[in-house]
């Protein structure tokens, strides 16, 4: 068996003891290609983020780097700029031929929060070597906005892997002829499948959204709470192109509507590091369904979290800044993204995240 592991093959590591948590794990984490990890009790303000290197535990290096502790029982405010460190509730017990890769949920990276996953030995963040036996943690920094957490929420997503299972890009183009993995312009395939930016909407000039610099406390529990002008500024354009400042947060969105095939699911990449002095962050995972019409999607475009390094740059409409890497699973998942799991972001345009009011923008 090679692939990325279904929601069925997560269920059976549950039961097997292969994961396993300090509270039960709820079936609702289980996601059709992953499975979402919960905060602990306690965050740890730390002075820089860090990485456990070859041979040490993260408990010893948080005795290094510890300013004070954070008891997030009965809620508790990250503030903006500062680093935490975070006990999760579950730990990995896996096989010698299983290996996992880690990312910030789709909500969690339209925040601009900054969340990566760490292991006792790691060497590099969000990712689990095979045979891994130990905790996980969070590492968090909320970029823009201060945010209010407690334990057993969901900000970061796990992903299981046996073998090698990236599609070539032979293979990307003969799946794109069988089931259009893109609409809204020809396929640019090259170490997978391009994304580019949409900078010249049909109905009005709104493109996209920057992060206002000074802002109020975002509950993550509270969802369609918060007036998005409160927080953000939007951006337009009449030319099909911006300036990103140096610093700033955008939301934006790919002019390609995805489709990801029930038999595969999908990681956003970086593009290239020479197209420009920016970078675009991407959430999280593309799960199977993703778009697909089968799960109640028409294909659904990509949001693009945008923060630009240095100097000034211009963004143009169609410019390709990232890619989106396909994998195959396993097995088909019992359940696709979409489809009776309360998916919030299925057939999506520009949209913010679930916290802000609002119809879909």
């Amino acid at each position: 068996m090679t692939g990325v592991l279904a929601s069925q093959q997560i269920r059976d590591m549950i039961t097997n003891g292969t994961l396993h948590a300090t509270t039960a794990i709820d079936d609702a984490q289980v996601q059709p290609a992953s499975l979402d990890l919960r905060l602990g009790t306690v965050a740890y303000r730390v002075r820089a983020s860090f990485l456990a290197g070859q041979s040490n535990r993260v408990a010893d290096r948080l005795n290094e780097f510890e300013m004070h502790r954070v008891d997030l029982t009965q809620g508790a405010v990250l503030e903006k700029g500062c680093v935490y460190v975070v006990p999760l509730m579950e730990h990995l017990a896996l096989p010698y031929d299983v290996h996992a890769i880690a990312n910030a949920k789709s909500s969690t990276g339209r925040l601009d929060l900054l969340t990566r996953t760490i292991t006792d030995g790691g060497v590099e963040f969000d990712r689990i070597p095979a045979g891994y036996t130990g905790p996980l943690y969070a590492e968090i920094c909320p970029r823009s906005f201060s945010v209010l957490v407690r334990p057993g929420m969901r900000l970061n997503q796990i992903r299981f892997r046996q073998g090698r299972s990236v599609l070539s890009d032979a293979e990307l183009e003969v799946l794109h002829v069988s089931d259009t993995l893109v609409t809204g312009g020809p396929p640019v395939i090259s170490d997978g499948l391009g994304f580019s930016v949409d900078l010249r909407p049909a109905n009005d000039r709104l493109v996209g959204y920057r992060a206002k610099p000074h802002t109020g406390v975002i509950d993550l529990d509270l969802i369609g709470h918060y007036p998005p002008d409160a927080f953000w500024e939007q951006v337009h354009s009449s030319d099909g192109r911006i300036i990103l400042d140096p610093g700033a947060f955008y939301i934006l969105v790919s002019r390609e509507a995805v489709h990801i095939p029930p038999q595969y699911a999908a990681e956003m990449a970086p593009y290239l590091a020479m197209v420009g002095e920016f970078r675009v962050h991407y959430a999280g995972f593309f799960d199977p369904g993703f778009g697909h019409s089968g799960a109640g999607g028409t294909g659904s475009r990509g949001v693009l979290e945008v923060r630009c390094h240095e100097a000034p740059f211009v963004l143009e409409h169609g410019q390709i800044v990232g890619r989106l890497v396909y994998e195959r699973m396993a097995a088909v998942p019992d359940q696709l993204y979409g489809a009776g799991i309360a998916s919030n972001y299925q057939g999506q345009g520009l949209k913010l995240s679930k916290h802000f009011r609002g119809p879909e923008l």
